[in-house]
């Protein structure tokens, strides 16, 4: 029996046949799906097609500004910022604020902490975020607690940097939840092992 798939390039329809069992030789880089080259001219429109046209006492819906996420890490993997339309967040591995298995902020902790308490003062943030994580090794329960002491060492430098301004703080301990690696690879778990600091933007 032969198989029929369908291919579509813009507003191109193509059907392959492909037989079972037959391989077929790519002639170059595979490619997502959508984005093949097309010698064929693209099909024209009529706009007065009606298919094109609303319905009667149909409305398009508002516009909308997609939320547009802006990523930097620096290249120890260290410290990653995040920048969205609504929000800005600061990722600080665990390794570079704390020793192993402790809530105790190390000495060039302090200076990453208040740089990011700079960028807080220049946002004019009023509401900030700092959330504890850890890794999935070891029990549950210790990771929850670890996480909370972190988030609290983390937020108490910033509640010294931030004494003169108007700000309220939410401060959690996620401990292994909302892990943003692979917990299988030592890689990936000193990316989970982390204190996120994150606030809404104020500016335009």
């Amino acid at each position: 029996m032969t198989q029929t798939r369908l291919i579509l390039v813009g507003t191109i329809a193509t059907l392959l046949a492909v037989s079972p069992g037959v391989a077929h030789a790519e002639d170059g880089p595979s490619v997502p799906p959508g984005t093949e080259a097309s010698a064929s001219a693209p099909v024209e429109l009529d706009a007065n097609d009606p298919d094109l046209k609303l319905p009667d006492g149909a409305t398009l819906a508002e516009p909308k500004v997609l939320d547009i996420k802006q990523v930097v890490e620096d290249q120890s993997g260290d410290e990653r910022r995040e920048d969205t339309n609504s929000d800005v967040k600061f990722a600080l591995q665990a390794e570079v604020l704390f020793g192993k298995d402790s809530a105790r902020l190390g000495g060039a902790a302090k200076s990453r902490i208040a740089a990011i308490a700079d960028e807080i003062k220049t946002q004019n943030a009023t509401k900030i975020r700092v959330f504890g994580f850890t890794d999935d090794l070891g029990s549950s329960a210790h990771g929850d607690v670890l996480s909370r002491k972190r988030a609290n060492a983390v937020h108490g430098v910033l509640v010294q940097e931030l004494s003169d301004a108007n700000v309220t703080y939410e401060v959690r301990g996620y401990g292994e939840q909302y892990p943003i690696a692979d917990n299988s690879t030592e890689a990936g778990r000193k990316k989970n092992r982390r204190v996120e600091i994150s606030f809404p933007r104020t500016d335009d």
